[in-house]
C-alpha cells in the first residue's frame, strides 16, 4: 500500500513541476515592431539595437523619385539595453525623431511581474515606462512646440501595462494599455493619450515568424483633425513584419508600418501616414546581445 502512494505522489509531483514550468520566449525579441513586447532581457545581457525607418514607400511622396523610400529617413535609432535582472531591464536611445520633436533622448524601464507558467500562470505581465527629452535648437516662433517655454516643455512620458500569452509553439498574442504623456502640445490637443495596443506572432519555424501590431489612440482631437483636402491628419499606427533568429544572440526584423516614429512618445502622438495613401515604410532593427 505504501509503495502505491508513493507512486501516485510521485506522479502528482512530476506533474505539478512540468505543469508549472516557465515558458520561454512567447516573443523573440523585447519589441514586435513599433510595440514593446512583455519580453525582458536576461540578467547581464546588453542589447545593442539599430532601428530604422525608410521614407513613404508609394504615394506623393513615394514611389521611383525616392527609390521607394529608400532614399529618406524618417526615424533612426541607436541604443544600449542591459538586463538589471532576469525581469528587469533598463535602456538608453538617441532617435533622429519623426514628429515636431526632434534629436531625442530616450529612457526606457520594464519589470515583469508574472511569467507565464503551463498549468498556473496562463500569461506574463510587464509595466513600462518611457522618458524622452528633446535636445533640439530652441525655435524662434513662438506657439511652435519647439520653442521651449521651458525646458519641461522638451520632456514626453509613456506608460504601458503589458500582457501576453503564448498559445502553442507557433501562436502568441498580446495586449497592452498605454497612457501617453507630453508637457507641451498644440493648441486644442490634449497632454494626455490613453492608447490599447495589439499584437500577434506566428512562428513558421524555429527561427521564422510574422508578426503584427496595432496602436489605437484615444483621442477627439484626432478623429476630428482633418487636413484640407477633407482626409484625417492622424492615423492609428499598424505594421506587419518578419523575424528571424540568426543565433549567436542576432534577431533581425524587417517590417511595413504606417508609423514614422520608432519611440511611443512620437509614433502615438504623430503618426500622420496613411495606409490606404500609400504612405507606409519599410523599417528594420538589429538587436545583437552580449553576455556581460
Amino acid at each position: 500500500m505504501k509503495v502505491y502512494v508513493i507512486v501516485i505522489l510521485a506522479i502528482f509531483l512530476t506533474f505539478g513541476l512540468t505543469a508549472q514550468k516557465k515558458v520561454h520566449q512567447t516573443f523573440k525579441d523585447t519589441r514586435v515592431i513599433n510595440s514593446h513586447s512583455v519580453e525582458t532581457l536576461p540578467k547581464g545581457h546588453l542589447d545593442f539595437r539599430v532601428a530604422h525607418r525608410f521614407g513613404d514607400l508609394a504615394g506623393e511622396a513615394g514611389g521611383w523619385p525616392t527609390f521607394y523610400g529608400l532614399e529618406t529617413a524618417a526615424d533612426v535609432l541607436i541604443g544600449f539595453e542591459y538586463g538589471l535582472s532576469d525581469n528587469m531591464m533598463i535602456g538608453i536611445s538617441r532617435t533622429k525623431g519623426a514628429g515636431p520633436l526632434n534629436q531625442n533622448v530616450n529612457g526606457l524601464w520594464k519589470y515583469r511581474v508574472m511569467t507565464q507558467q503551463s498549468g498556473r500562470n496562463p500569461f506574463s505581465v510587464a509595466f513600462l515606462g518611457v522618458g524622452s527629452y528633446s535636445t533640439m535648437q530652441k525655435c524662434s516662433t513662438p506657439g511652435l512646440l519647439c520653442f521651449f517655454d521651458k525646458p519641461a516643455h522638451r520632456v514626453s512620458y509613456h506608460l504601458e501595462a503589458i500582457i501576453g500569452s503564448k498559445i502553442n509553439h507557433r501562436i502568441a498574442v498580446q495586449t497592452s494599455l498605454g497612457w501617453t504623456y507630453r508637457n507641451n502640445v498644440e493648441f486644442n490637443d490634449q497632454n494626455d493619450l490613453p492608447s490599447i495596443g495589439i499584437v500577434f506572432k506566428y512562428q513558421f519555424t524555429k527561427v521564422f515568424g510574422i508578426i503584427l501590431d496595432g496602436t489605437f489612440i484615444f483621442s477627439e482631437f484626432r478623429q476630428n483633425t482633418v487636413s484640407p483636402d477633407g482626409s484625417k491628419t492622424y492615423h492609428n499606427p499598424f505594421g506587419i513584419g518578419f523575424e528571424w533568429e540568426t543565433g549567436g544572440g542576432h534577431v533581425f526584423q524587417i517590417n511595413l508600418t504606417n508609423a514614422k516614429g520608432l519611440v511611443e512618445t512620437d509614433y502615438i502622438p504623430y503618426t500622420d501616414a496613411s495606409w490606404a495613401d500609400g504612405a507606409f515604410r519599410i523599417g528594420f532593427t538589429i538587436s545583437r546581445q552580449f553576455k556581460l
